[in-house]
């Protein structure tokens, strides 16, 4: 709604100071020329707003104004009450201010949302962690916190998944991302973003250099591009498979990143096996199409045995075969 929108506008601008009209558009989700229609309402109503043109222009508010105004609906109240990801307050030590920033939300919200809020706050749980997952090694943030909120380069010694070596790098980071229950920190190296494990830092220094991070990049446009490089790597080998019916449900929660749908896309969500029928044939076999970026990913199919069985390409099937002869010859002895 219009007002929703002008308070926004409203409190953005007090937090931000000066803010472009495109970038409050995308924000909002509206047209420029609904904020600057905004921006005339506010000053209408009594709001100093002024907008000014050129290369460093933008919309602002008149140095010193300030609204207490919080103006939370009542779902924005509850909103707040329901925490994604409370390990991550745990861990950057903010658990007590946590706690106490609730409670004087609490205390400042319109008395009838109270309820609302308070109820939800004891009938909805999000736990980000996955099921069956190992306890996450401790991992201190002090170092890197310090590192992203006072914009100093940072010196550390890494090791990379698969080795044994370690690296050591000077970074320029942008901030810190907890991912299913993991702390990575995203950071530039020679101009460049890459993405750090946190528990796989072994040694950090903060440096006296600032940080040279490049002009425009955000941690969430930065974060976006390295979420893309892991998720969407290329599929280079298509292989056509059978699975049991009754091990179907399972097969897809493991392998689900793999799976192929009817289109050819990755997650299978279309049907209950790549879009695939889930009858099967009169054996009880289901068929299914996969995608792998290598040859010897395939291998994953041998945690399930004799209830999936590779079809297409042979190079796969003889990828599988090598890998149970060798688990064979591994335990012949016995």
């Amino acid at each position: 709604m219009k007002s929703d929108r002008l308070l926004s506008i409203l409190l953005l601008l007090q937090t931000r100071g000066r803010v472009r009209a495109d970038e409050l558009a995308r924000r909002l989700e509206v047209s420029t020329r609904t904020i600057y229609r905004d921006v005339g309402s506010l000053s209408t109503a009594g709001v100093p707003v002024y907008a000014e043109r050129g290369r460093h222009g933008g919309i602002s508010l008149l140095a010193g104004f300030r609204t207490d105004v919080t103006g939370l609906t009542s779902d924005e109240a509850r909103a707040l009450f329901v925490l994604a990801a409370q390990g991550a307050h745990s861990a950057l030590g903010l658990d007590g201010a946590l706690g106490s920033a609730l409670r004087k939300v609490m205390a400042a919200l319109p008395a009838p949302h109270r309820p609302a809020a308070e109820l939800t706050s004891r009938r909805i749980l999000v736990d980000p962690d996955r099921w069956l997952t190992r306890p996450q090694p401790w991992v201190d943030l002090d170092t890197l916190n310090t590192a992203v909120f006072t914009d100093r380069r940072l010196r550390i010694r890494y090791r990379h998944g698969g080795e044994t070596a370690t690296h050591t790098y000077t970074v320029d980071p942008y901030g810190l991302v907890a991912k299913a229950g993991t702390w990575y920190l995203v950071a530039d190296r020679r101009r460049r973003a890459q993405l750090f494990r946190a528990d796989r830092i072994l040694d950090a220094t903060l440096t006296e250099a600032p940080v040279q991070r490049r002009q425009g990049v955000e941690l969430a446009d930065a974060w976006e591009v390295l979420r893309r490089q892991v998720e969407e790597r290329p599929a280079n080998v298509p292989v056509e498979a059978r699975v049991r019916r009754e091990r179907l449900e399972m097969f897809r929660r493991i392998v689900g990143p793999f799976v192929l749908d009817e289109d050819g896309d990755g997650d299978g969500d279309d049907g209950p096996a790549g879009g695939d029928s889930a009858e099967g044939d009169a054996e009880g076999w289901v068929p299914v199409r996969l995608a792998y970026p290598v040859l010897r990913a395939v291998r994953q199919l041998l945690q399930f045995g004799g209830d999936v069985e590779v079809l297409e390409p042979a190079a796969a099937r003889t990828e599988l075969a090598s890998a149970a002869a060798a688990v064979t010859a591994m335990y012949a002895e016995d």
